[in-house]
């Protein structure tokens, strides 16, 4: 048992607030166990300058944390993003551009923007799975414009944290369990599990190819419960666990 009495399988309680902004065309507010995070998607009808002409959308992410979401508090960020912050807006982008059809989309773009109220570990796979919902949103909100014909979505996504802490196996790991963990990685999967984006570095010892199984197989687990949650959220069709 883990010191919050979960399996080592079984994630945090999550819950998804949809509509939580007016001024966007999609917004969540996103609790996965103490991280919360609010997630807004903002339609634009233009593309960056290297898509002009070429007649496809585009889809990118900012992420940011807020002073108080952490203990002590975190300096803001106000002239310059950190390679941190870089890299997690990059991942949050590249996930969630996966899942769209972008010729279907036009040439309009939708920046999904990701701002942690409180962190408790898991803050980018949170954006990542909160995303697809704003997304989701967003996308809907063209439709009923009749800017654009269908909904482009390829398939549904979600991203969990996995990790090794003191030798075991862990799914979503809060804060106290990353910080000493052996292991720590971020898995991205659709619903058919096959793998967006997987993040992993091991800090002590080698990662074996059995450990790299068996975290790939928690992450399929965690990924498949949370695209269940968002269809659920978003009053779509609920299909059966995979597990």
């Amino acid at each position: 048992m883990r010191h919050n009495d979960r399996e080592k399988n079984v994630i945090r309680p999550i819950s998804f607030e949809r509509g939580v902004n007016k001024h966007a065309s999609g917004s969540v507010f996103v609790k996965l166990g103490d991280t919360h995070v609010l997630v807004t998607a903002t339609c634009e009808e233009k593309v960056p300058r290297h898509l002009h002409g070429k007649g496809q959308g585009w889809v990118t992410a900012e992420y940011n944390m807020l002073p108080s979401a952490t203990a002590p508090r975190n300096q803001r960020e106000r002239f310059k993003v950190s390679g941190r912050t870089q890299e997690i807006q990059r991942l949050i982008g590249r996930s969630l551009r996966a899942c769209v059809d972008m010729v279907a989309l036009g040439e309009r773009s939708i920046t999904i923007d990701a701002d942690v109220i409180q962190a408790d570990g898991g803050t980018r796979t949170t954006s990542i799975t909160a995303g697809y919902i704003a997304l989701y949103d967003a996308l809907a909100s063209l439709k009923e414009q009749e800017l654009i014909q269908t909904i482009p979505l390829k398939f549904p996504l979600a991203a969990i944290s996995v990790g090794v802490v003191d030798g075991v196996a862990l799914l979503d790991l809060d804060y106290s369990e990353d910080s000493t963990a052996d292991v720590d990685a971020n898995v991205v999967m659709n619903d058919r599990g096959e793998i967006i984006e997987f993040q992993t570095s091991s800090e002590c010892a080698p990662l074996p190819k059995e450990t790299l199984t068996e975290l790939l197989h928690l992450g399929e687990v965690g990924t498949n419960f949370l695209v269940q949650a968002q269809k659920e959220a978003l009053g779509l069709a609920f299909i059966s666990a995979t597990y």
